[in-house]
């Protein structure tokens, strides 16, 4: 045994490995929050099961279930990337969490890369759970996975940089409520359960320029309808991900 042997190296961990470990942290602390738990999967399970099994809305033609389950992925989606990312980082925001960890030796811009990992794992367990669901419910998808992966990267970007933009910018409680009032009214005019035909045409032309209901028309146009790449959906994700992270970059506040 040399004498260097347990000499301290002081200095800071690899920027991988701080990445990795904050973004497990993350992870950890989403999967034990009950309500996040509550708001990112046993609604989104709940929705796809009861809709599906029993006639509530009228979906078309065809079983609910192939229209709901791309529906209900799209608000996966958006519960994770956006509400549960918004709530939980405004808190972080008010009690002064993110202007610690600022002051830590990890760069903020790998902070929020943690945090997007973070969602995109979270995500991961979603879809594989309702993906699960939909099949036992009879759900037979279509189309490539290119498409749909696409589509949920734009998403959840769109989404990400939308909730990053309300927690940095408004206080915890108004994020709380603002957050939470976005996801039903968007559950409710997104085209995740009702269809956008159902409303006015007036109406339906400015829903479907929606996050949501690009998201869910696209993953509902490749997996119910075995369509191609839907450049529309994806072009209006695209222009959402560019404004929302755009802006948040710009105006996002650490304290």
């Amino acid at each position: 045994m040399s004498a260097g042997t347990y000499t301290p190296a002081p200095g800071a961990a690899p920027l991988g490995r701080m990445i990795f470990s904050q973004a497990a942290f993350e992870t950890k602390m989403l999967l034990r929050n009950g309500e996040q738990l509550l708001l990112t999967v046993i609604i989104p399970s709940l929705l796809l099961v009861l809709f599906s099994t029993v006639d509530i809305v009228d979906t078309g033609e065809g079983r609910a279930v192939d229209f709901l389950a791309p529906g209900v992925l799209a608000l996966a989606v958006m519960s994770t990337a956006f509400t549960g990312q918004a709530i939980a980082t405004g808190f972080e925001r008010r009690y002064g969490v993110l202007k610690r960890l600022g002051a830590s030796p990890i760069p903020r811009w790998a902070l929020m890369t943690a945090k997007t990992l973070s969602v995109l794992v979270t995500e991961i367990l979603q879809v594989v759970l309702l993906t699960v669901i939909a099949f036992a419910l009879g759900w037979s998808p279509q189309g490539g996975p290119l498409a749909v992966l696409l589509l949920l990267v734009l998403g959840t970007a769109a989404f990400s940089g939308l909730g990053l933009l309300m927690a940095g910018t408004l206080k915890a409680e108004v994020t709380l409520a603002a957050a939470n009032l976005v996801f039903l009214l968007l559950l409710v005019g997104g085209g995740v359960i009702v269809p956008l035909d159902r409303f006015p045409d007036g109406v339906a032309s400015v829903l479907e320029l929606l996050p949501i209901s690009a998201l869910s028309d696209g993953l509902r146009d490749v997996l119910g309808h075995g369509a191609g790449m839907p450049w529309g959906n994806l072009g209006i994700l695209a222009l959402w991900a560019v404004l929302g992270l755009g802006a948040a970059a710009r105006t996002f506040r650490w304290e």
